[in-house]
């Protein structure tokens, strides 16, 4: 590559290139966890590199809960991403979170249910801290990007993420009201705590397409819906990400960089690091005291 893509951007819904980017180059990537959605473009915008992926597939053909989110993530993560902003369709669940605005979420609930949400889940062990699961540096960059375009902006909100792909029950959107949530999503997660496991820096712009089914008096939540706020909102999306990079210092660092540091549980002598699939993940911790120092001895 003619430079290094620090910055990766995951479209999702209504988001399937970047017209911004320039010096584009494609790239089809392996990752021992399958192949990513999409090939991937590297290119330029406001002379940074970035790393841009499409989630669903260029054709939208692959639903939610069947997203590779591993082999994603994994793939920026191998071409040297630090940051990922990903863009993505909500429903609202409060009454002044309206259709055509923006949340940048600061909190999420899973309540998926058949996906697989962690690289660690076969021979190393690592518990990892996602009481804020969201990079804040990041977010507020994407925020004040935001608020120089026209667009309403709400600075904080948690997301719920449902298995999908259909879309809520009365009751299963009254109940969600009820807990507490802001916005409503298919794929915040698992995507966001993979980030964290790889030690990317990560934070959602979340667009607003519709009430989800709660407002009686409003029309149930369907895709010619969705299109077409998306539609109205894409020059925001672009002009917001192309706002928010311009802020963004991609040398920049947070505390995602290193979130594996008090994370790994494994006896590092146990594992193979030349052959296992986690290397470029766990390698720089090798021979870290604080991971070697749970199993020696006095």
């Amino acid at each position: 590559m003619k430079y290094n893509p620090k910055i990766g951007i995951i479209g999702g819904s209504g988001v399937y290139s970047f017209p911004g980017l320039k010096d584009v180059n494609e790239i089809n990537i392996d990752t021992p966890f399958g192949k990513p959605s999409s090939p991937i473009l590297f290119g330029k915008l406001n002379e940074k590199g970035i790393a841009f992926l499409v989630r669903h597939g260029l054709n939208h053909s692959i639903p939610p809960s069947r997203v590779n989110y591993r082999a994603n993530i994994f793939a920026l993560k191998l071409l040297g991403v630090k940051w990922i902003i990903s863009i993505s369709a909500c429903g609202s669940l409060r009454e002044d979170y309206a259709p055509g605005d923006i949340v940048v979420p600061n909190q999420i609930f899973d309540f998926t249910k058949q996906r697989k949400r962690s690289f660690f889940d076969d021979d190393v062990v690592a518990h990892i801290d996602v009481a804020n699961p969201f990079c804040e540096i990041l977010r507020q960059k994407i925020i004040d990007g935001i608020k120089l375009t026209s667009a309403m902006v709400h600075e904080t909100g948690t997301t719920i993420t449902i298995e999908g792909p259909r879309f809520s029950t009365f009751a299963e959107s009254e109940l969600f009201r009820k807990w507490g949530m802001s916005i409503i999503n298919m794929t915040a997660s698992p995507e966001a705590f993979l980030a964290r496991e790889a030690e990317i820096c990560y934070a959602i712009m979340n667009h607003i397409t519709d009430y989800d089914v709660w407002r009686i008096n409003e029309q149930s939540v369907n895709v010619d819906q969705i299109i077409n706020v998306l539609k109205k909102n894409i020059e925001l999306t672009y002009e917001s990400i192309g706002n928010a990079i311009e802020f963004l210092d991609p040398d920049d660092n947070c505390l995602s960089e290193n979130a594996l540091e008090s994370a790994l549980v494994t006896n590092p002598d146990s594992i193979d690091f030349q052959k296992n699939c986690l290397s470029s993940i766990i390698s720089k911790y090798k021979n870290s005291f604080k991971w070697g120092a749970y199993w020696k001895n006095d």
